[in-house]
């Protein structure tokens, strides 16, 4: 038996989580600097989706969550001798990773036979969600902690989102994506396809009309899983405010990739990643099987 942790960023339902009994600590965003807001806690998805939505020329910004916060869910295992594993969005994203750390080195101070292990996802939403939902899967067939951990950390190499935005401008504001691709994209009206692998925002393309990007999206999608074996992965899709294009996406991404979706790891993409992408992200997340691992 072991505990899974993670921050917010895995944008996993609240079903999910409670079926699988995964805690979540939340990172922050804040829309003027000052006051910030706890994700799920004191804002929900809608509510900061309609801010951003309403207000186009509003930037909100994220904040990683304290040591304190982290270090209150390790302790509590800690002291009932239960193994913890906590994942983190990808440290090139926040700083969550630096907390998560220092709260399991406070914690191991006090109970130096802890065994909490703190991994950078190297990924973000739905592939961060994907990644948790191997280790349910392993913990639920009995695989052992450290096989788990040594597993997991073979896993994240293969995860990846492949996404669109309607706008470059939060990613720019915010840091996360190249000069190059933003040189790339500046002509008017060109939208980027970006890949999140190990934990870096990478350019995977250009276009201007936005359905032509999400069957780019698919193709691109489809070309990494059949030259890894397409059999070996798990699929699923995240998405922002516009839910109608997010449910019909579903079915263009298991038509064009010819695979079911795992409705269970499917997101609607959360405050924090809106953030970082604006609100009308769209994407698909893979990740391998743990079963197929050589």
């Amino acid at each position: 038996m072991y505990k899974i942790v993670s921050d917010s960023a895995c944008d996993l339902s609240k079903e999910y989580l409670e079926k699988h009994d995964v805690t979540i600590v939340p990172l922050s965003v804040s829309f003027d600097g000052e006051t910030y807001y706890r994700d799920g806690v004191d804002i929900t998805r809608d509510e900061c989706y309609q801010k951003m939505v309403d207000n186009p020329k509003l930037f909100p910004k994220t904040s990683l969550p304290s040591v304190e916060s982290f270090e209150a869910v390790f302790r509590k295992y800690a002291e009932q001798n239960i193994p913890v594993v906590c994942f983190t969005i990808s440290i090139h994203l926040s700083g969550s990773y630096n907390s998560a750390s220092m709260a399991k080195d406070v914690v191991e101070e006090d109970y130096p036979d802890a065994q909490i292990v703190v991994l950078d996802s190297q990924q973000d939403t739905v592939s961060q969600a994907l990644i948790i939902d191997q280790v349910v899967r392993m913990q639920n067939d009995g695989i052992p902690f450290d096989t788990m951990i040594e597993n997991t950390k073979k896993l994240m190499g293969t995860a990846r989102i492949f996404f669109t935005v309607g706008s470059l401008d939060y990613l720019r504001i915010g840091g996360r994506i190249g000069k190059m691709a933003i040189s790339a994209t500046g002509k008017l009206g060109i939208k980027p396809i970006i890949i999140l692998k190990d934990g870096e925002v990478n350019l995977g393309g250009v276009g201007r009309n936005r359905g032509k990007l999400k069957k780019n999206i698919i193709q691109i999608a489809d070309k990494y899983l059949t030259e890894n074996g397409k059999d070996n992965f798990v699929v699923s899709i995240g998405y922002g405010y516009d839910a109608i294009e997010g449910v019909a996406f579903k079915d263009e991404v298991e038509a064009g990739l010819g695979v079911k979706l795992n409705g269970d790891t499917n997101v609607e993409i959360g405050v924090i990643t809106a953030v970082h992408t604006g609100p009308h992200a769209i994407g698909i997340g893979v990740i391998q099987k743990y079963e197929t691992l050589k």
